[in-house]
């Protein structure tokens, strides 16, 4: 493909090389090889223009740079906001994708709305994938990891993939990061969800109106026009009013969905022992599913996902009749195991004092009937991110939870006992106990009949990471797997205090 037709389409000039031919695209040197277009980015902690030389001497035939940038030996595609202008051009470059592509952005919820609406496709009879934290899962339930959002080659790259190996309906998060860095461009978004805003990534967002200004990217400008804008309305925070202020006046079709949906309404949600049985209301009638996942939020997941489903030419009916044969999402309130005493322990990835308050409150009316029956939460939080969250964390979880262990999550480039100590300010009376297996093994055995043990904070993540830049070391660790070896080793055998 000759740069000058993808430069066209994409508005942009490609000078004299309009007639190259080409290969490839890169925003790492390293992968450059003759005929790719090279991405020079500056980035927080790295500035891409530093490496032109070195992609233009491996054969990078154009640049993708801001207008100051410095570009010998190569075209020069000069973009005040080059992210995007490398985003665009990509997306001419990486073809076919699926037909029906949606999105979800959102602080919490990401992950099981797009893993759930991909479930929901796939019992439609659909080809659907999911991208996102878990990484990419394809529709034999394969998994390949990843970032929330990759970088857009990968992204476009893993969607042409899909797309050859006859995918046809995709959901993807939307992270804040992603839509801030043009890493979601260039397909055609049929639809996007928003599930809601609290606390978080405000390390690298000056304060929540930026925060939500990011989210709010995909209604402004990803969403295709004449697209549909998913909102999940209920707990009446103010944000939801805003996003569904963003999809209007961007002239996107507006599905509401929750306590306070107008077009898919939660009327009633009964908890079970294993699940949730929900009441709900769209287009006038009424109906009941028994859905086999528990807590509220995994409600609003689901029925969200429902949305998306029905927003893109799902069936109603088949597609709420789906819900009740949902399967739980890899480290969202998963159950790892039951210990000797019969109490089980669930994994979450909660990581903002919003999404760990949220799995408090899920697991509570799950808790045995027995008066001393306990809630027991194990968490931490990461390093080298948001530190106004921590003692916020620490009081979510000292005031809703019956014990708390603080323990270490993924430390990074930080003193871990510093870190503890700053979730300590809150939780007072908790337990302190920086080893996270040795935490989650005393958890476990504590745990009695009627005791519920929450680990909160690391999900699906398979290691535990240490350190920074080249110092950075990754442990191998898997929370559910530690529950299950805890449990296995005859834990919940102690009397109770």
């Amino acid at each position: 493909m000759k740069l000058g037709r993808i430069a066209g389409e994409a508005g942009l000039d490609a000078g004299q090389a309009a007639d190259d031919t080409v290969t490839g695209f890169a925003i790492d040197h390293r992968k450059v090889a003759p005929g790719t277009v090279f991405g020079a980015f500056q980035g927080a902690a790295v500035n891409g223009e530093d490496f032109i030389p070195a992609a233009v001497t491996a054969g990078a035939i154009a640049v993708v740079a801001r207008p100051e940038a410095v570009v010998e030996g190569a075209a020069h595609i000069a973009d005040a906001e080059p992210r995007r202008a490398f985003a665009r051009l990509a997306a001419r470059f990486f073809t076919p994708v699926p037909e029906t592509v949606v999105a979800v952005t959102g602080t919490n919820g990401k992950t099981s709305t797009v893993e759930m609406t991909r479930q929901l496709w796939r019992m439609a009879g659909l080809s659907a994938a999911s991208i996102g934290t878990l990484g990419v899962t394809t529709p034999d339930e394969s998994i390949s990891t990843g970032l929330t959002t990759p970088d857009i080659v990968t992204f476009l790259s893993n969607m042409t993939g899909l797309a050859r190996e006859g995918v046809t309906h995709v959901a993807f998060e939307a992270s804040s990061h992603g839509l801030s860095q043009f890493r979601n461009e260039g397909l055609r978004v049929a639809a996007g969800a928003f599930t809601n805003l609290s606390r978080d990534h405000l390390d690298y967002h000056a304060d929540m109106d930026d925060y939500f200004a990011a989210k709010m990217r995909l209604f402004d400008e990803v969403v295709a026009p004449g697209g549909t804008a998913v909102i999940w309305r209920g707990g009446g925070d103010g944000w939801a009013d805003r996003a569904e202020e963003h999809a209007r006046r961007r002239g996107l079709r507006v599905f509401t969905v929750g306590e306070e949906g107008d077009d898919l309404r939660l009327l009633a949600r009964t908890p079970g022992t294993l699940g949730q049985q929900l009441q709900i209301e769209h287009g006038g009638s009424a109906r009941t599913i028994a859905l086999p996942l528990i807590g509220a939020y995994q409600a609003a997941n689901a029925l969200v996902a429902a949305g998306l489903v029905i927003a893109t030419g799902g069936d109603a009916a088949h597609t709420f009749d789906s819900l009740s044969r949902l399967q739980p999402v890899r480290g969202r309130l998963e159950r790892a195991a039951l210990n000797r005493a019969g109490a089980p322990i669930y994994v979450d990835y909660a990581h903002t004092p919003d999404a760990l308050e949220a799995a408090i409150a899920a697991l509570r009316p799950h808790v045995g009937e027995d008066p001393r029956g306990r809630l027991i939460v194990v968490f931490g939080a990461g390093g080298d991110r948001d530190i106004g969250k921590r003692a916020e964390m620490g009081r979510v979880a000292a005031e809703q939870a019956d014990v708390v262990i603080v323990t270490d999550d993924n430390p990074r480039g930080e003193d871990a006992g510093a870190i503890r100590a700053a979730v300590l300010e809150g939780a007072l009376g908790a337990r302190e106990i920086g080893d996270r297996r040795a935490a989650i093994a005393a958890a476990v055995t504590l745990a009695q009949a009627g005791d519920i043990v929450l680990v909160a904070g690391k999900g699906h993540e398979q290691g535990q990471i240490i350190g920074s830049g080249e110092n950075m070391r990754v442990l191998p660790f898997d929370d559910v797997t530690v529950a299950r070896e805890a449990a296995a080793a005859g834990a919940g055998t102690e009397a109770k205090a």
